[in-house]
């Protein structure tokens, strides 16, 4: 996953911390952000090739950021996750594009194993899987 980039937004703020911490310790270029426009404002100065996106956040959320990622970069893969997950939510993400549905707490390795897929849909991951 080397030259990859990752926005990951959530609104707990230490949670955005320590897993741009683990994700540059891992060799991953990541960003936070811990709003929706904040993620927005973001993807209109510089590029990603994956964001992390909770859905629940107060003010712009998560769905509402995904519209507009569909909008104005198609071309980025979106993962939503949650703490209050529902089947509607997930129905509607992946409606609207998102690529997988992962539930909080999220493991560092699971969400590691998510992004390689959605980068690598034909299995052509630094594994050669």
């Amino acid at each position: 996953m080397d030259d990859l980039r990752l926005l990951f937004v959530d609104d707990e703020k230490e949670l955005v911390s320590a897993v741009v911490e683990r994700l540059e310790l891992r060799g991953i270029d990541g960003v936070g952000a811990t709003s929706g426009d904040e993620a927005l404002d973001h993807l209109r100065e510089g590029s990603f090739d994956v964001v992390v996106l909770d859905v629940k956040m107060p003010g712009t959320g998560g769905l509402e950021v995904l519209r507009t990622i569909n909008r104005r970069h198609p071309e980025v893969k979106v993962i939503l996750m949650t703490g209050h997950g529902s089947a509607k939510d997930s129905e509607i993400g992946r409606r609207l594009g998102a690529v997988a549905y992962l539930e909080k707490p999220v493991d560092l390795e699971d969400l590691l194993t998510t992004v390689d897929q959605a980068v690598n849909p034909e299995g052509n991951g630094p594994d050669g899987q």
